[in-house]
């Protein structure tokens, strides 16, 4: 726990240093490269769940922020997209940010989506940050925590 605490304080320390243009050269490293494709597999995962998929985008220790407060571990986190509690129809991520440090990158995006959670259509515009470790090679997913849109 103290962890993921620490993880998430350092996210938002460096999420100030990006915001200042950290890389704005627009040129995107081999590690943001992986990091996006790691995003994109999980928003495929989260379109057409199997416990495979998720498996292998998320860690063990994952905490999943919903906007409206309830935060799920990685069971819950799976349960509710497999049972289709949770049942994203598509997904659209834009202003993607990626920013790589070490073995643990965060990426911020907005996330609109058409749903079906519990069989009542629905649509999502979210702020979204995850934060991915790498471990063996791969991006995994550690943390997730969105915010809806202001309208």
């Amino acid at each position: 726990m103290k962890k993921i605490v620490f993880v998430l304080i350092l996210v938002g320390v460096m999420g100030g240093v990006k915001a200042q243009g950290a890389s704005g050269s627009g040129s995107v490293s081999k590690e943001e490269g992986a990091v996006s494709a790691a995003v994109e597999k999980l928003r495929k995962a989260l379109i057409d769940p199997t416990k495979e998929n998720l498996d292998e985008v998320a860690l063990d220790d994952l905490t999943y922020g919903h906007s409206n407060g309830m935060i799920q571990n990685k069971a819950e986190f799976e349960e509710a997209l497999l049972s289709k509690k949770s049942d994203f129809v598509t997904i659209d991520l834009t202003e993607q940010t990626i920013k790589v440090i070490g073995n643990t990158a965060w990426v911020r995006h907005t996330l609109s989506a058409t749903n079906n959670d519990g069989g009542k259509p629905g649509t999502a515009h979210l702020y979204v940050l995850l934060v991915w470790m790498k471990q063996k090679g791969q991006w995994r997913l550690l943390a997730r925590q969105a915010v809806k849109v202001p309208v």
